[in-house]
């Protein structure tokens, strides 16, 4: 069996050169316009997963007016947080303020200090000295401090440039939802018509994968938030619900929920030291994020998410990795069904076309 490729000739050597430019480029820019890009990509995400929403609401109430739904989605959502800050902020602001008063009085009994070795306070005492203000005189080191205020100065200006960025976030929501449709067919009429068929179906692939995969996360995400939170609450331990809005949120990146293991052994540890044994409520909480964890993975995932990704444990760190480099926190949320997609694309159009026989050498063709 023989397999025809296509020769290196010098025009396609000159196009693979030429995309792997354009690649490196666009990477180049993503990296450079990342602060301008992850406001826009938020907002889209937003739009992107309330626009439901919005046919509901035109459904329902029979509105025709496609701003008018994107409005009424805005408040009813607007609503839904406030009403959510109203009954859960002030019990979290009650966790915060006893677990603050417990730290306040470990510190005023000396008991925090009495757990720090000396050795390590001695040489944490070294250290302030040596910012002493004479000794800061002496040097010439407080010129240098206060002649190097244009940096605090442009540091403060660069802060608050970042979040008036990040607050343009919501004035782009409002946009793509009135605009949503108009700019969706906009966008398709840019592909040059050669390309269109091939274009609109990897489209169309991406809108089911985040279907399938972004909008079920995120409702896992909030099922656990509610889990972990009562879980936690059942174990008694302070900022219990913060600690499980905490897992809620950082589920929505495949391992991340774990990293809350040291908050929580921090919080066990801090509420057991005027008594109780650290071991039995950190073993209390650890059982909440095994029944959580097993309820969210063999009970909702499949019922919500249908089949897994089937992607292996590796290979999910280093999409992680990848995405979170290039495009932030919005990088390691869409990490996951972009890079499922593109093994997919990858064996269909590289392996599996590549292992196809023509039907004169095929097992059934004829010769």
């Amino acid at each position: 069996m023989s397999t025809s490729r296509r020769p290196f000739t010098f025009d396609r050597v000159v196009r693979i050169v030429g995309s792997i430019l354009i690649l490196a480029g666009a990477v180049w820019l993503i990296n450079v316009l990342k602060n301008v890009l992850l406001p826009f990509c938020l907002a889209c995400l937003i739009a992107y997963m309330l626009q439901p929403v919005v046919a509901l609401n035109g459904r329902v109430f029979h509105i025709k007016r496609h701003a008018v739904n994107v409005f009424l989605t805005l408040f009813e959502v607007a609503a839904l947080v406030c009403a959510a800050m109203y009954f859960v902020l002030p019990m979290v602001i009650g966790e915060i303020g006893e677990l603050t008063a417990l730290i306040d009085r470990y510190r005023s009994n000396g008991m925090i200090e009495a757990m720090i070795p000396a050795e390590f306070r001695a040489w944490l005492d070294g250290i302030v000295s040596q910012f002493s203000l004479s000794q800061l005189a002496d040097s010439g080191q407080l010129e240098e401090i206060i002649t190097g205020g244009t940096s605090v100065v442009s540091y403060v200006i660069d802060m608050l440039m970042h979040t008036i960025e990040w607050l343009l976030a919501f004035v782009y929501v409002i946009f793509i939802m009135i605009d949503y449709d108009e700019l969706v067919a906009g966008a398709n009429g840019l592909i040059p018509p050669d390309y269109r068929p091939i274009t609109v179906r990897i489209g169309n692939d991406i809108k089911r994968s985040m279907n399938s995969y972004f909008r079920g996360q995120a409702l896992i995400a909030l099922c656990a938030a509610v889990f972990y939170s009562i879980g936690f609450s059942i174990v008694g331990i302070p900022m219990a619900i913060v600690l499980g809005v905490t897992v809620g949120i950082l589920y929505m990146i495949p391992y991340f929920q774990y990293v809350t293991l040291i908050p929580v052994a921090i919080v066990c540890f801090i509420s057991t030291l005027d008594g109780g044994n650290f071991w039995i409520l950190m073993g209390q909480c650890i059982l909440v994020y095994v029944i959580s964890q097993s309820i969210c993975d063999y009970i909702l995932t499949p019922h919500i998410m249908g089949s897994a990704l089937g992607l292996h444990p590796a290979i999910i760190l280093l999409a992680l990795s990848i995405w979170g480099t290039l495009l932030g926190i919005i990088g390691m949320i869409i990490a996951l069904p972009l890079t499922a997609l593109l093994i997919a694309y990858y064996k269909e159009f590289v392996i599996e076309k590549g292992s196809v026989t023509s039907p004169e050498t095929s097992p059934g063709g004829t010769s």
